[in-house]
């Protein structure tokens, strides 16, 4: 605003008129972020992200789940992020195990049927 002199309500306006045509798209905290229509982007929450990757990557019970600094490049977000939706899923019982130094293992496949 201060940079092209004008009101918080012309903003607003603008950035109004740019989610319409698809351009920009609100984000928790009063921010916004463009859209980038070269590829597509997965709007879920990280943890059913990070599920997902048990059936894609083939692991089953047992097996070594990536570390969250890996998991953190591969989708572009912070550290501890990762650890937070990690979390998530070892209280419901997909992962075990983790903690500081210690290798997270696959406790259980995650059910598909309940999600569309």
């Amino acid at each position: 605003m201060r940079v092209h002199a004008v009101s918080r309500g012309v903003a607003i306006r603008a950035f109004n008129v740019l989610r319409q045509e698809g351009v920009v798209e609100p984000t928790p905290g009063s921010r916004w972020r463009v859209v980038r229509s070269d590829a597509p982007v997965d709007r879920r929450p990280l943890e059913q992200r990070l599920a997902d990757i048990i059936a894609a990557d083939g692991l089953v019970a047992g097996e070594a789940f990536p570390s969250a600094s890996a998991l953190a490049e591969r989708f572009g977000v912070s550290r501890p992020t990762v650890t937070k939706a990690l979390d998530k899923l070892e209280a419901t019982g997909v992962l075990a195990g983790g903690g500081q130094g210690r290798v997270r293992t696959v406790r259980a496949v995650p059910n598909r049927e309940g999600r569309s």
